[in-house]
């Protein structure tokens, strides 16, 4: 199987080890990646913020960069939810570009039939199941799945684990006072399940997360679900 690799704005700029551990990944299971250079914002972050002729123009972009390829994977939720839903609003789409961008364990689990990935992976995790990962894709225990299947991982259960972190995108930055607060639900809740991570598939929320963890001094990390497979 080929794919192409949508890493998002996000994750090339600030957290570069999921996009290197999904390629990793991947190439484990024998699927080849490709990574188109032109690649740029799915336009989420435009619309969010009010700039819908922004957010149509990267849109049509998005379309015209992954045209071509059979599937388009990207290890993000958040951007996955909103390529298939809001990018054929905005853009000219006849090859269906934006209904063949999956999820990281939608592929994995969908189009892989992927269980154990061969990860080495040794450790306490608890799951937060993001909002756009939970409600836009309903990707449901995927992800949860495919960590159970890790031997060395002792998955806990997390309080209140479908409420959101906070984060939100520009939400975080324009409510901040409501954000700080519900991410210090969220962490209540994880640092309870005595873990030694909290894990997600959104490369965004796990940086709200860890900036909170980091403030209280908490020696809990945040991993992606890329990372902790391609261990």
């Amino acid at each position: 199987m080929r794919v192409a690799l949508f890493v998002t704005c996000l994750a090339d700029t600030l957290y570069p080890s999921v996009g290197r551990a999904t390629v990793t990944l991947l190439e484990r299971l024998g699927v080849e990646v490709a990574f188109p250079r032109e690649q740029t914002c799915c336009g989420q972050l435009h619309l969010n913020a009010g700039y819908p002729d922004v957010a149509a123009s990267l849109a049509q972009r998005y379309v015209e960069t992954f045209a071509g390829h059979e599937l388009v994977v990207t290890p993000s939720g958040s951007c996955a939810a909103h390529v298939r839903a809001r990018v054929g609003e905005h853009a000219s789409d006849p090859e269906g570009v934006a209904e063949r961008t999956l999820e990281l364990s939608e592929l994995l689990v969908d189009r892989l039939g992927a269980a154990d990935v061969g990860s080495g992976y040794a450790g306490t995790l608890t799951y937060h199941p993001t909002c756009h990962s939970l409600r836009g894709l309903r990707v449901g225990d995927r992800p949860e799945s495919l960590l159970r299947a890790v031997a060395g991982v002792e998955l806990r259960p997390l309080g209140d684990a479908t409420e959101c972190c906070g984060f939100g995108g520009t939400f975080a930055v324009r409510n901040a006072a409501t954000s700080t607060a519900m991410l210090a639900d969220k962490l209540r809740h994880v640092e309870a399940t005595g873990a030694g991570a909290v894990c997600a598939c959104d490369a965004s929320c796990l940086l709200h997360l860890r900036g909170g963890l980091e403030r209280r001094g908490s020696p809990l990390r945040a991993v992606h679900l890329a990372e902790v497979l391609a261990a």
